[in-house]
């Protein structure tokens, strides 16, 4: 079997589409390294504006809060999504399947604000003190449903027959879940997993409505700043620790 080469069009194509992608990001992260205050005027290659951003204890402190809230959240999301997956998918027509589908893909089409308000008067209501815990189990509620939906799609197109073939041959439902399904849905789990990692730290809208002071993300702490005190060199070198 031989494989088809791509054609001139086609390869400028994809050239065109990954420069759209990846030129902005590209140049921010060269103008992160500029000397100059101005956004505008090449000042010459400079490592101050990181320094400056090491030298920022209230920086860090809640760049170190939105990993641990990403990390902690991404994971929950993750379990409760795949499990929401496997249930709307495998679980058949079950009482509540609606409401239940309903709530699972609510944090998709409803705005973020509404959540979370919502989430804020339910924490109010049963008496949490706003923090660290209450920010993560935001995160949570609001992310699931991403990894639900990745996940659902990859079970809708799995191949059952080889779950039955491991039954036949004596597996148990179980063992046949941990040994045939789960590593043939890990690509989809980790994908989900991933994207929540990335989305939670440049959040500012759910952190915002359901921290304390204390445990404010690195995007509130940015965005929390008058535009006067903060250099354009800083604000990239910001960004790119929120990268990554």
């Amino acid at each position: 079997m031989t494989m088809r080469r791509l054609s001139s069009f086609n390869l400028v194509s994809i050239a065109l589409g990954l420069a759209f992608l990846y030129l902005p990001i590209a140049i921010l992260v060269i103008y992160s390294f500029n000397d100059s205050r101005l956004v505008s005027v090449w000042g010459g290659w400079s490592l101050r504006w990181y320094r400056a951003l090491l030298d920022d204890s209230a920086m860090l402190e809640a760049a170190f809060v939105s990993l641990r809230v990403a990390v902690l959240s991404a994971t929950l999301a993750t379990a409760l999504g795949t499990l929401a997956a496997l249930a709307l998918v495998r679980a058949g027509r079950f009482r509540g399947r609606l409401p239940f589908s309903a709530m699972i893909y609510a944090p998709l089409v409803m705005p973020e604000v509404i959540i979370g308000l919502s989430l804020l008067l339910l924490f109010v209501a049963a008496d949490f003190a706003r923090g660290f815990w209450t920010t993560a189990l935001a995160h949570t509620t609001l992310t699931m449903s991403f990894v639900a939906v990745i996940v659902q799609s990859r079970l809708l197109d799995f191949d059952r027959s080889l779950e039955e073939a491991a039954m036949d041959l004596g597996c148990p439902p179980l063992r046949t879940f941990f040994t045939v399904t789960l590593p043939l849905i890990a690509p989809a789990i980790a994908a989900g997993w991933s994207n929540l990692r990335t989305v939670t730290p440049r959040d500012c809208i759910w952190a915002g409505e359901t921290a304390n002071s204390a445990a404010g993300s690195a995007a509130m702490a940015d965005r929390g700043r008058p535009a006067q005190r903060s250099a354009p060199g800083i604000a990239d070198a910001r960004a790119r620790a929120r990268g990554i």
